[in-house]
């Protein structure tokens, strides 16, 4: 029995191919539109930590008594408030650091999505950094109930002896001049290279989060000495939190080799040797 072939028109092929054309025009510009949300995503979340941030600021200097009654025990929903402070506060000071990567992996899925091959949501990667420094931020609560029931922190959250800032101090720089800090550091540096050298960009929403996961361990290793400065200079100093995230900041973006963290590193070495040496130690 012969096969009769459906007859298309020139007019009806036309119409065929310009709206496919329009379709893919209008899937094109939503997808250039990814850019702008990860951007007013990332800012917008920072901007949020910011403002946790100076609110907590503020009201800690209105409640010093209430805090002083934290000593030297916790109770679960103080801690529980600790943990949300330091978990906003990495929020706030790694989310710029991890901004290229993340901008770079919403690139790549935008264009293989118009390739027809879409991957897993620039949201899982970006969550998988997040995680990582939500666990960072539960050691470092811990840490704080340990310096605070050792009398080492005050109510305020600052160091309570210049021989714990000065030995705190000596340790981030010493950091600074190790290979562990030059491997990390060179992970955070070149964001397309990690992604490729540990699986590449992946269509399963699992792999992006452990690739993301993944680089916030280094980041970590990167910068957890540099966190750790927080316990020595206060911990909810505002100006010492901007200062840490701008030179965090500057270590991952601008190309200027290993003696800038190093100088750092000799700085705060010298800073510990004299707050050791000094009579208040």
């Amino acid at each position: 029995m012969p096969i009769s072939l459906p007859f298309t028109s020139p007019k009806a092929a036309s119409r065929t191919t310009h709206e496919a054309v329009t379709a893919g025009g209008r899937l094109e510009a939503v997808l250039r539109r990814d850019r702008g949300v990860v951007l007013v995503s990332l800012a917008g979340l920072t901007a949020l930590a910011w403002s946790y941030l100076f609110w907590l600021a503020q009201g800690m200097h209105m409640s010093a008594r209430a805090m002083a009654s934290m000593a030297p025990s916790w109770t679960a929903g103080e801690f529980a408030l600790i943990f949300v402070m330091w978990t906003v506060m990495m929020t706030g000071m790694m989310t710029p650091s991890a901004a290229p990567i993340i901008l770079i992996y919403a690139r790549v899925g935008r264009q293989a999505a118009l390739q027809g091959r879409p991957l897993a949501a620039t949201g899982f990667f970006a969550g998988g950094y997040l995680m990582a420094w939500t666990i960072f931020s539960l050691v470092a609560a811990i840490c704080q109930w340990a310096l605070h029931r050792g009398l080492l922190l005050t109510p305020m959250m600052a160091s309570a002896s210049a021989a714990f800032s000065g030995g705190v101090m000596i340790a981030a720089g010493v950091y600074q001049w190790t290979p562990a800090k030059d491997a990390c550091l060179r992970h955070c540096r070149a964001p397309l290279s990690f992604i490729q050298q540990y699986g590449g960009f992946r269509r399963a929403w699992r792999g992006s989060l452990a690739v993301g996961f993944r680089h916030g361990l280094y980041c970590i290793g990167c910068c957890w000495a540099l966190m750790a400065l927080l316990f020595a200079v206060g911990v909810m100093s505002i100006v010492w939190i901007a200062v840490l995230t701008l030179f965090a900041l500057a270590e991952k973006l601008i190309p200027i080799g290993r003696w800038f963290p190093r100088l750092a590193g000799t700085v705060l070495t010298a800073w510990g040797v004299w707050l050791l040496a000094g009579p208040a130690a």
